[in-house]
């Protein structure tokens, strides 16, 4: 068993970011812990800088697993993911926390994607599984990945490729015009509201051939 890293008072107060007499301060009045060498010198345990920051260790972060659909048609595939995610979990042994959303992976509005954001953020995950890319996010993946890496979050993809339906994929392409047209003419506009009208219904067509 490896032993705990104790910092010095200038490594720790780097670390908090605060000056030596506050630590001192802390020390005195038991806000922090601190432990005294053979020569009567404080250091500052490891597991003390993480409980003031806030950081978490690996053991006690959650596993998650985030499951995604664009519309309440689609209910059925949101429930394979689901089994997907439960399944590679299982398979390892791992307890699991699920997430879902109904919308569109192009929004950041999705209610439980910005709680998972946010936990991340607070370092409370260890794993985000996902049964494809695009569930997590349609544009800016790997980004994305590389985001939650900084925060010691592992992201793992069962299946490689993207599979979104064709439906979904019209929808965000909707999304996509409209968001433009919005800013380009203003979503009261006659033209916002006739380009969009326009757009959906040369889609409806190239669906129903």
């Amino acid at each position: 068993m490896s032993l705990e890293r104790l910092y010095t008072m200038k490594e720790a107060c780097e670390l908090l970011g605060i000056h030596i007499k506050t630590l001192q301060r802390w020390d005195r009045e038991g806000k922090i812990k601190c432990v005294r060498t053979v020569g009567g010198k404080r250091r500052v345990p490891e597991s003390e800088i993480k409980r003031i920051l806030g950081i978490k260790d690996k053991e006690q972060r959650k596993i998650i697993g985030y499951a995604r659909v664009s519309s309440n048609t689609q209910k059925d595939d949101l429930e394979r993911q689901i089994d997907a995610i439960k399944s590679y979990a299982k398979d390892r042994g791992w307890n699991i926390e699920i997430l879902k959303d109904v919308g569109s992976g192009l929004s950041e509005k999705r209610k439980n994607y910005r709680k998972l954001l946010k936990m991340v953020i607070n370092q409370e995950v260890e794993k985000v599984i996902i049964a494809y890319p695009d569930r997590l996010t349609r544009f800016g993946f790997e980004t994305l990945k590389e985001f939650f890496k900084s925060y010691g979050t592992e992201v793992i993809v069962i299946n490689k490729k993207c599979k979104a339906p064709q439906e979904e994929l019209v929808e965000d392409l909707i999304t996509v015009i409209s968001h433009f047209a919005g800013k380009l003419y203003g979503r009261r506009s006659h033209k916002y509201k006739k380009l969009i009208k326009t757009v959906k219904e040369i889609v409806g067509e190239n669906n129903a051939k």
